[in-house]
């Protein structure tokens, strides 16, 4: 039998200094068995950084390869922004940029080997692809503080996120790469 998914609340007042965006977001993630704590996590940080009208995530989870992590629709249905975790393949990424008119992928390991990979591959719009990695030391502080009902603050500004939660306040650069 199939280990059950573990859900998570996350309420977040968010704070984009970035955007010049306020909101407070209220959503629930499943974290598949296969699923790191580290990974999920990214998910949430993606979601909430990237947040916009009409952001989800994946409806196929980690079932769906072919499907990105968190994508945003345009009107039509088609994906407007499709966001990866990780460290996906460059053929993904490339065939990312060919359905998306705009793709994002947070990585919580080490961004040369991702950048190795696309920099070895052809990949369509490699230059306008915006990568962004969270430092995995952060994610695991912030795994101690990870509850099944989270509410937590984060403030985005200058390239760095602030997360306060009830017992803990932690910073973390978020650094931007260029393929």
């Amino acid at each position: 039998m199939a280990l059950p998914s573990k859900l998570y609340r996350f309420k977040i007042e968010l704070s984009d200094l970035e955007k010049g965006s306020y909101e407070s977001l209220d959503f629930r993630v499943a974290q598949h068995p296969s699923e790191s704590l580290t990974y999920m996590l990214t998910r949430v940080l993606a979601y909430v950084l990237s947040h916009e009208e009409g952001i989800e995530f994946s409806p196929g989870g980690l079932s769906d390869p072919d499907a990105p992590c968190i994508r945003i629709l345009n009107i039509g249905g088609s994906p407007k922004v499709w966001i990866e975790i990780g460290n996906p393949s460059a053929r993904k990424i490339h065939r990312a940029s060919k359905a998306a008119e705009k793709v994002k992928i947070y990585t919580y390991k080490d961004p040369q080997v991702l950048l190795n990979e696309l920099n070895s591959e052809p990949v369509h719009r490699k230059e306008e692809l915006d990568i962004f990695s969270i430092s995995s030391k952060f994610l695991e502080e912030l795994e101690a503080h990870t509850k099944k009902d989270n509410k937590w603050t984060i403030i985005n500004m200058d390239g760095a996120i602030m997360v306060n939660g009830e017992g803990f306040d932690l910073q973390c650069d978020v650094k931007r790469h260029q393929a």
